[in-house]
């Protein structure tokens, strides 16, 4: 689709520009009223925390100034000054712009209504993620652009912008206050802050985990959170990768061989199941089993015993099994390609790793922390010397997807150190080093094979329940908001809609 492109005002609703409508002759027309009589804009959207009733009127009293259309959304704030909701509110507002008008919209913020903290938000967004121009105005000296003279990186985002989360509190109630054994997994943002409360929730169990998440995302790292955090944690961790294991050497390489049950196995030799005993045994790529590999998984998992290969004799094992997958194993299942017995077998707890563009926050933390990493590790290399990294290379980062998600992050960080011979890695060392941007990985819901196996109601109920339920979770229960990150036009559509998929009665 071909957007025209549109310029749009942003800004915060103040109380200057209500009394503005009321009190002309005292306030004159408010920074907003101001801005819009003296530039042209094509859409003015106004975000608002006071109490409906009082910014009554103002839209149809600002429209007499301006022929931009005008759009009025209502933000409930639990306070004008706190940096969490009024970023994220911004982010939402402007990434519904983008995704209605098209990623050439020319945005400007206006930094004059509002509280300071608004206006704080406004200049972090401007110099990070969504370039725009800052305007300021007043009665006395009109509109002009707002000069910053540094220029802000995410690395000047204060903690203040992390937001509290009512579930991760829930979440987290009887844990004990620190948890060590998770601290290699860097975020700060509320999606991993709940990963990690349902890891350290599951790790002193001996049930069975399935991690599910993209490739690059993390998985072996949370899975070894888990098992340090367990009782387990004095016995051995065994990681396995299911996908590099030739299927005819699967059945020796988990489950042992006797002496001279093949050609070449000139001694006994135990299986990984075998090398686990007490501890945990990471299958990484599980749906990559065959169908026979999976019928004698589940038959361990059922006996708790392994037979090795040229034996009779079965042998016990206490083993913890931790899985993990870069596909949908319940679409896997409804496809016919992972066995139904296997699946709920090994998802007793499933955990989603996000994808790195899904966790606001933490991108800029695991840039400077990988890079630390590598100044570490390089730091005996002949002829390295310690890199930092610029502000514009940094904002570069942060504008790019990531489909390899934090392993694609790492080897573009290592590259650009390694080739770059300043101290300093800049916005060219940055672009050489990055690769071009791939289309993001999907779960196939659009390429799956006609026929029997293909249910189009059912389909189009797991992407509806999938979306509802993340929204009304990222909203922390308002439906309103919930309502606009899935772009339905109020709350009562938001509800029909979950009554109508069954998430709510």
């Amino acid at each position: 689709m071909v957007h025209n492109m549109k310029k749009i005002l942003l800004c915060w609703l103040g109380w200057t520009d209500l009394r503005a409508r009321r009190e002309p002759e005292q306030v004159g027309l408010g920074p907003i009223g101001e801005a819009v009589r003296s530039r042209e804009f094509d859409l003015v959207v106004l975000l608002n925390n006071y109490p409906v009733e009082e910014t009554e009127g103002y839209s149809p009293w600002l429209q007499r100034l301006t022929q931009a259309e005008i759009n009025l959304h209502h933000q409930k704030l639990s306070s004008p000054t706190h940096f969490g909701e009024i970023y994220q509110a911004a982010v939402n507002i402007i990434i519904e712009l983008i995704k209605k008008y098209g990623k050439d919209s020319s945005f400007t913020f206006h930094l004059s209504p509002g509280t300071p903290a608004m206006a704080a938000v406004w200049i972090i967004l401007a110099k990070t993620r969504f370039p725009a121009e800052l305007i300021e105005s007043s009665k006395e000296h009109g509109v002009s652009t707002a000069s910053v003279p540094f220029d802000i990186s995410a690395e000047f985002i204060p903690d203040l912008l992390r937001q509290p989360d009512r579930e991760l509190e829930r979440l987290s109630a009887g844990l004990p206050p620190e948890a060590p054994e998770f601290s290699d997994i860097i975020h700060q943002s509320t999606v991993m802050q709940r990963v990690i409360a349902k890891a350290r929730l599951v790790a002193p169990r001996s049930v069975p985990v399935l991690i599910e998440g993209e490739s690059g995302t993390g998985k072996e790292l949370l899975a070894r959170a888990i098992h340090r955090a367990s009782p387990r944690r004095a016995k051995p961790f065994i990681a396995v990768n299911c996908g590099a294991i030739p299927v005819e050497l699967l059945e020796s390489e988990l489950f042992g061989h006797e002496k001279g049950a093949f050609t070449g196995a000139e001694r006994a030799c135990k299986g990984y199941f075998e090398e686990a005993e007490g501890g945990t045994l990471f299958l990484d790529e599980i749906g990559e089993l065959s169908a026979l590999a999976q019928v004698k998984l589940l038959r361990v998992l059922q006996e708790s015993e392994i037979v090795r290969l040229g034996s009779r004799k079965p042998i016990r094992v206490n083993v913890r099994i931790v899985t993990a997958t870069n596909r949908n194993l319940m679409n896997e299942v409804a496809a016919g390609k992972f066995r139904s017995d296997l699946f709920y077998r090994l998802a007793v707890a499933i955990i989603q790793l996000p994808p790195l563009r899904e966790r606001p926050g933490d991108l800029t933390l695991l840039i400077d922390q990988l890079l630390e990493k590598i100044n570490a590790d390089s730091s005996s290399e002949p002829g390295y010397h310690r890199k930092k990294i610029l502000p514009a290379a940094k904002n570069l980062l942060l504008q790019h997807r990531w489909p390899g998600n934090i392993r694609e992050l790492l080897n573009t960080l290592f590259r650009a150190a390694i080739w770059t011979s300043k101290d300093s890695i800049g916005l060219d060392d940055i672009r050489e080093a990055m690769l071009p941007e791939q289309a993001i990985p999907g779960d196939g819901i659009l390429h799956r094979p006609l026929g029997e196996s293909l249910h189009l109601p059912e389909l189009m109920n797991q992407v509806a329940r999938h979306y509802l339920q993340r929204a009304m979770t990222e909203a922390h229960g308002n439906k309103t908001v919930a309502a606009k990150l899935v772009g339905l036009p109020s709350y009562q559509t938001l509800t029909n809609w979950m009554v109508k998929y069954g998430i709510e009665k």
